[in-house]
């Protein structure tokens, strides 16, 4: 048995004894109204953020400065001299590199496609191939409509939805809860015992790409609290995802495996946070009137951090705007944790800020 999954076996124990001591109410008063414990052999995670109060202008994105942000900080998470070579020490020049985006909501509280060229522009400069770089999301409607496909015409990149890409049969997800299947998934119109019970994986993320850059908007999402990395990249890597979508506790129980999956979280190499913009309510909406220019990008290793961080950066912003402050939960980023795929301890986050 590899480290990982005997770390991830001994975790899961870990998580059933302490939920089934709060359950008997075995002699821990308040404790279990806490977040979930994290065993202590987990590493710490550092996060940087770059500052610019002029990145933004009248909502509107000024390209040569995020593209000043995010060499600044690319070159401080990796230590490397310049964006080329941080990028060299994460892939290689014969990767197809997908980068993921959150497009639904639009160019304005999605993630903005001036931020993604900024990091094309990066990639073009490491030696990777137009063609081996691929902007993906769920769907292509929504790329096209958040304008990613100027993108295709700027720099010849791809552009790709995972729903339209095929399915691979070989690398599924599998719940015991029926899901409610609509057209596009895989076994929408089929007949027979355990059938809506599987989430397959996109061929394009199990069979096209070899590595993932994960960038996502500081948008908040009902119940996963923010529509970040972890959300992300689970929701839009699969079919069949609408069965986990009706509720907190199922949702945090399902989507750390899913992220958890090797096709999906072994390729990530990087998770940048377009924070320039900071959208509190409306979720998969555009809402810019419960918006704040807070014209930061954050970048880490670590999607977990990163989540973690923007849902407390959410909260804040709800409670300067005046507006009702939802009960944020982190037990579906504990449960990641535990599944090892970051830390959700904000004492365990090393935030280094540049301005």
């Amino acid at each position: 048995m590899s480290n990982r999954a005997l770390f991830t076996q001994t975790s899961l124990i870990y998580l059933l004894l302490w939920t089934a001591l709060c359950t008997l109410g075995s002699g821990f008063p308040g404790r279990c109204a806490q977040s979930v414990p994290q065993p202590e052999i987990l590493q710490r995670s550092k996060v940087v953020v770059v500052k610019d109060s002029q990145a933004i202008e009248a909502y509107k994105t000024r390209p040569e400065r995020i593209q000043a942000m995010l060499d600044r900080g690319m070159t401080n998470i990796t230590s490397r001299p310049t964006p080329a070579e941080a990028w060299r020490s994460l892939l290689s020049t014969n990767d197809v590199v997908g980068i993921k985006v959150f497009s639904l909501p639009g160019p304005n509280s999605g993630t903005r496609p001036a931020v993604v060229a900024a990091l094309v522009e990066q990639l073009l400069a490491a030696g990777l191939p137009a063609t081996n770089i691929v902007v993906w999301d769920r769907q292509t409607v929504d790329l096209r409509l958040a304008g990613y496909y100027e993108l295709v015409r700027n720099y010849g990149i791809r552009v790709a939805g995972s729903m339209q890409s095929g399915f691979d049969t070989t690398n599924v997800y599998e719940n015991p809860l029926l899901g409610n299947l609509v057209w596009g998934d895989y076994e929408f119109g089929s007949k027979g015992e355990g059938v809506g019970r599987k989430s397959y994986v996109s061929k394009l993320v199990s069979q096209q790409l070899t590595k993932i850059i994960n960038v996502s908007p500081l948008l908040n999402h009902t119940l996963a609290g923010v529509s970040g990395n972890l959300y992300g990249l689970a929701n839009g890597s699969i079919d069949n995802i609408a069965r986990f979508e009706t509720d907190a506790e199922r949702m945090s129980r399902t989507l750390p495996e899913i992220y958890a999956l090797p096709s999906l979280s072994d390729r990530v190499v990087m998770n940048i946070v377009d924070a320039l913009i900071c959208q509190y309510e409306g979720g998969e909406r555009g809402l810019l009137h419960y918006s704040t220019v807070i014209n930061e990008i954050r970048i880490s290793k670590d999607p977990i951090a990163l989540d973690v961080l923007s849902i407390q950066e959410l909260d804040r912003q709800r409670q300067m705007s005046g507006t009702a402050k939802p009960k944020s939960s982190l037990e579906l980023y504990d449960i990641a944790a535990l599944l090892e795929l970051g830390v959700s301890d904000p004492k365990r986050i090393d935030v280094e800020t540049l301005r």
